[in-house]
């Protein structure tokens, strides 16, 4: 177990192997957004949905229940990551992923395997064409792995509303310039190191 090979990731755990914990908790948010349990609030912010109907699916992670606990009011994706139950949600995440050999002590980044892993579910899951037809797994593996490209594809109206991705912004000669920085992140299917897949706006 210590390469990590036998290891089951979940969507916001390999979020937090290929780009960190904002992309982990963005996953967990678009996890509560497909559940019902969180919405665009204000501008650039998340409110807790008003979903009633209890899911059928499992339980969101714990990574997404710091999120949800957090959105008493809204709040925007960069005031969750660091909020304090939600850091502390992120750290305990970190703990079996570094026993696996998938997290280096003492700092914690992405050990040499886990990078591999990471490339080699992107080569075998790349970006869909479209949303139609995919589970919310699918669409969750999607955004951990593909951040900000596939919010824009799967998520668009929450992900602008909710601030999960910039807006585009003209510049120069009326050309729209867009942001690279990736937004991954939440719950959902098991991955398992060596391959595999499985997780929908």
């Amino acid at each position: 177990m210590g390469d990590g090979t036998a290891v089951r990731l979940e969507p916001h755990e390999i979020a937090l192997l290929g780009e960190g914990p904002r992309a982990a908790v963005t996953v967990a948010v678009v996890d509560l957004h497909l559940r019902g349990l969180a919405e665009a609030g204000r501008p650039g912010t998340v409110r807790a949905g008003v979903a009633d109907a209890v899911s059928a699916r499992r339980p969101p992670s714990p990574l997404a229940q710091a999120v949800h606990a957090r959105l008493h009011e809204p709040a925007g994706l960069r005031t969750l990551v660091k909020d304090p139950e939600v850091r502390l949600a992120v750290a305990l995440m970190r703990v079996p992923l570094a026993e696996a050999g998938l997290l280096r002590y003492p700092l914690l980044g992405a050990t040499r395997a886990a990078r591999r892993h990471v490339r080699d579910l992107r080569q075998h899951h790349p970006l869909p064409a479209d949303r139609r037809g995919l589970t919310d797994d699918e669409r969750l593996l999607a955004v951990a792995l593909h951040g900000e490209a596939a919010l824009r594809l799967l998520v668009p109206r929450f992900a602008l509303r909710a601030g999960l991705v910039r807006r585009a912004e003209v510049g120069g000669k009326g050309l729209l310039k867009h942001s690279s920085r990736g937004a991954n992140g939440g719950g959902g299917g098991y991955y398992s190191c060596g391959g595999g897949g499985g997780g929908g706006d």
